[in-house]
């Protein structure tokens, strides 16, 4: 998007009462040579933390990904937007250190001794409030497992600094989507840009399958699937914004908006030279779930 087309969208937007009043941000981050990609991904199922990049090809994914980003950009840090943090308004996260947060229950004392101590970017998740002045500053927060089990696979030597930014869980799905789109500048300036979620999540269906070890598909799951990934090819961003009444599994694909309104950010930040690669199509682990994730832009 060119700078005065930019400015405009979120001129009007502001004048809208979409977001809280846009204000310029300070040049803090030198521009570099090619812009950075958009990632938005699958985070996997908590299952799956035990296992190797070599056991579960959706990992290997991961990790052959993050490989060609770092030999083809210098990543300056990655910015999270994780399905597991949900808050009132947004916040991002400041703080130097980065505690890991096993936000899930109930699994063998295993799942709880995988270690992945990423710094965070204190200085470089101020630039996003100085873009958005609406979004507040946080330490109450580190690595949830929205973030960490992906990222041990895409930076396993954990050497890129990494901060989230919540998700406004009141929020309607446009402002996901344009506050994405506020955010496009960082791009310029070596932050990696990265939606953490599922386009289909339904945790109760999945639930009364997997409470009878029966980890098929019901069946709905491919044509909601095959829909959404049209969608997007197409660039037919509104009716991925109207997910709930744009199709008619859209509310039973995404009950609660925590896991779906990832992919709104990302998409966000897209711009009309960019390509969509889906790095990883396959069928997911458990029932009512998805695990298709793709990139913006080029590696």
């Amino acid at each position: 998007m060119e700078r005065k087309d930019f400015l405009r969208t979120m001129l009007a937007f502001s004048a809208a009462g979409t977001l809280t009043s846009f204000k310029h941000f300070t040049d803090g981050l030198p521009k570099q040579g090619k812009k950075m990609p958009v990632l938005f991904t699958s985070h996997g199922s908590p299952m799956d933390i035990p296992l190797s990049k070599d056991e579960r090809p959706f990992w290997n994914a991961l990790f052959e990904l993050g490989k060609g980003l770092q030999n083809n950009f210098e990543v300056k840090a990655a910015l999270i937007v994780s399905a597991h943090w949900c808050t009132r308004g947004t916040y991002v996260n400041i703080s130097p250190e980065q505690q890991q947060i096993y936000d899930y229950y109930g699994f063998p004392k295993e799942y709880y001794e995988v270690k992945y101590q990423a710094k965070g970017a204190p200085d470089i998740a101020r630039e996003v409030t100085k873009i958005v002045p609406s979004v507040k500053e946080s330490t109450d927060w580190g690595l949830d497992h929205g973030a960490w089990p992906m990222l041990m696979h895409l930076f396993p030597e954990a050497n890129i600094p990494v901060f989230q930014m919540s998700i406004d869980y009141y929020a309607k799905p446009e402002y996901h989507f344009e506050l994405g789109r506020q955010l496009a500048a960082l791009r310029e300036k070596g932050v990696l840009i990265i939606g953490s979620g599922s386009l289909i999540h339904n945790l109760q269906l999945a639930g009364q399958k997997m409470s009878r070890n029966d980890m098929t598909p019901y069946g709905w799951e491919a044509e909601y699937d095959e829909w959404i990934k049209k969608q997007i090819d197409t660039r037919n961003f509104a009716d991925v914004i109207k997910y709930e009444t744009s199709h008619k599994l859209g509310k039973l694909a995404a009950p609660t908006p925590d896991h779906y309104v990832p992919v709104l950010y990302s998409l966000g930040l897209m711009d009309k030279s960019d390509e969509i690669k889906y790095f990883y199509e396959g069928t997911p682990s458990i029932p009512a779930f998805s695990e298709r994730s793709f990139l913006i832009g080029n590696i």
